[in-house]
Order: C-alpha cells, then sequence, then structure tokens
C-alpha cells in the first residue's frame, strides 16, 4: 500500500479550502468591480450635471436655482464620499481575501510536498527490496554454478 493514502484526507481538505478561499476571493472582486463601476457612475453624472449646470448658468439663474444645484452637488459629494468609504472597506477585503488565499495555497503546496516525500521514500524503499532480490538470486544463481563447477 502507497504511504500518500495517509494524506489523501487532509490534502482534499487543504484543496477544499483553497477552493473556498478562491471563491471568496472572486466574490470580493465581484462586489469591488460592481462598487468601481457604480463610482465611475457617480463621476460621470457629476461631470454632465456640472456642464449642464454651466450651459444653465450662462443665461442667468434664479436664487431657487441656484440653492437647488448646490443642494444636488451636495448630494453628489456626499454619494461619492460614500462610495469611496465602500471602496476603501472592499480593498481591505479583497487584501485579506488574497491573504486567506496564499496561506491556504502555502498550507496545499506543504502537504503535497509532504506526500512526494513519502511517495519517494517509498519508492527508494520499493527499489531496494527489489534490488535486494535481484541480488540474493545472483548470489544464489552464482553459489550453485560454482558449487556444481568441476576443480
Amino acid at each position: 500500500m502507497k504511504p500518500t493514502r495517509d494524506l489523501a484526507v487532509l490534502l482534499e481538505l487543504a484543496q477544499r479550502r483553497r477552493d473556498d478561499a478562491l471563491q471568496a476571493l472572486a466574490a470580493v472582486r465581484r462586489e469591488q468591480q460592481t462598487a468601481q463601476n457604480q463610482m465611475a457612475q457617480l463621476q460621470h453624472y457629476t461631470r454632465e450635471a456640472d456642464a449642464r449646470w454651466l450651459q444653465r448658468a450662462s443665461g442667468g439663474v434664479t436664487p431657487t436655482l441656484l440653492a437647488t444645484q448646490r443642494q444636488f452637488v451636495a448630494r453628489l459629494q456626499e454619494a461619492i464620499a460614500f462610495q469611496t468609504d465602500v471602496l476603501q472597506q472592499l480593498q481591505a477585503r479583497v487584501a485579506q481575501a488574497e491573504a486567506q488565499v496564499q496561506h491556504a495555497e502555502r498550507a496545499l503546496a506543504t502537504l503535497q510536498r509532504i506526500q512526494q516525500r513519502r511517495l519517494q521514500r517509498w519508492l527508494d524503499r520499493q527499489r531496494r527490496a527489489e534490488q535486494k532480490v535481484t541480488d540474493e538470486m545472483a548470489a544464489a544463481q552464482h553459489r550453485r554454478r560454482t558449487a556444481t563447477a568441476p576443480l
């Protein structure tokens, strides 16, 4: 029986942990991409609103329209600030998920190296055992030849 069966359960568990960590990282990266897309939309909308305001303001504006525009811009800035916080939190989560993936991959690689070493030791023992059998057969054959050879 090969000694690699001892580690099969541990390897499977380590692979599952690594795969789960990769899936979690992918999910957080998707969230981050969505948040970045939302930030880009907010920034684009702000630029468009500024351009429209410049066109409108060139013809003169009422104090009520000016107050409304300022409130609108303030809300957009609040939304951008909120989205900036969201992006920072997601960046921290991505970094944490990446660290978990690296940890899981190191653990898996360690187990794979142990498995490979055990297999190599087993193969070496098998080769030595086969060599011993071959040597004993050759020695026995040599003894038979020398025992039956005329003097």
